[in-house]
């Protein structure tokens, strides 16, 4: 099964000159969104951890359902005022404007190895800032997994040159 049929691309969107891949046509077709799983599943056993993070909103998708496959506890990065109790905070550049991620305090503990998931990396400004956030918990960042690369964008090399490892399922050129 090829998981690019199951991607939707929508020109202009959410600005002209952006070419907008919407994954939500993968996750309604059963068979797609769990072969899809499957797949992150697989490739988690290359990493080395005992938390998965996902990111808001649309990592929360697909971390959850890894998170409940392979038995691991979820950790949710949310944006700015989404989380009840003390956080940590960065501020990041994002391809469209600015923007703020959180995480608990408590939800991240001393040398805990946290592999984040997402479904989709751009510029990897997001991506950035969360392995920030795990490291001002005192955290360690195992790596990424990212449904969709757009590889040209170069957030995916970025990581790379910080030594970060990264696994995707689908590369498509950005814009």
């Amino acid at each position: 099964m090829d998981l690019k049929d199951y991607i939707r691309s929508i020109p202009d969107y959410p600005k002209k000159g952006i070419l907008f891949r919407d994954i939500t046509t993968l996750i309604k077709d059963e068979n797609a969104f769990s072969h899809c799983i499957d797949l992150i599943v697989e490739k988690s056993k290359n990493f080395n951890f005992n938390k998965i993070a996902a990111i808001e909103s649309r990592g929360f998708v697909f971390a959850s359902a890894v998170s409940y496959l392979i038995k691991k506890p979820l950790i949710m990065l949310r944006k700015k005022n989404k989380l009840p109790a003390e956080t940590y905070s960065i501020d990041f550049e994002l391809e469209y404007g600015k923007a703020t991620i959180e995480v608990h305090k408590d939800s991240i503990g001393k040398n805990d190895n946290i592999l984040i998931i997402d479904d989709l990396i751009a510029t990897g400004g997001t991506a950035e800032a969360a392995a920030k956030l795990v490291k001002i918990s005192n955290g360690n960042t195992s790596g990424f997994i990212f449904v969709i690369n757009l590889f040209d964008l170069g957030g995916n090399d970025n990581l790379k040159k910080q030594n970060y490892r990264v696994e995707s399922l689908i590369e498509f050129p950005g814009h």
